[in-house]
């Protein structure tokens, strides 16, 4: 029995499969568009929105204190919380539409928002 040779037309076939692959994972993980707007949340409810071309800072007031939001260079980060874990602390700068930090212990969140670059979402 013969090992099977490739082809030309193979290797064009595995070569553009390749290339698709790595370019649909460049459009949809790395493209994602950008965020505009900053929105501060105090017990579920919409209290501020920020562009994020701004540098500043704001405390939110939760049950447990002040929460220290901070907006630079077009990101945005829960700086500083009372929460005992500090997981909205430690999601770091947040730059991308639709990235959360909740700090829920105090009940204050922020949401980026702006173009995502994709017409819908699909869950």
């Amino acid at each position: 029995m013969r090992p099977a040779m490739l082809k030309a037309g193979d290797l064009l076939i595995a070569t553009l499969l390749a290339a698709s692959c790595f370019g649909s994972f460049y459009f949809l993980w790395y493209h994602r568009g950008q965020a505009s707007h900053v929105l501060l949340y105090q017990h579920g409810q919409l209290v501020q929105r920020w562009p994020l071309r701004l540098d500043k800072q704001f405390a939110l007031h939760g049950p447990l204190g002040a929460t220290l939001v901070e907006i630079h260079q077009g990101r945005a980060r829960i700086a500083a919380d009372p929460s005992p874990r500090q997981y909205c602390v430690q999601q770091g700068w947040l730059s991308r539409p639709g990235s959360t930090a909740l700090c829920l212990p105090n009940r204050t969140a922020i949401t980026l928002e702006g173009d995502s670059g994709h017409d819908s979402l699909a869950f």
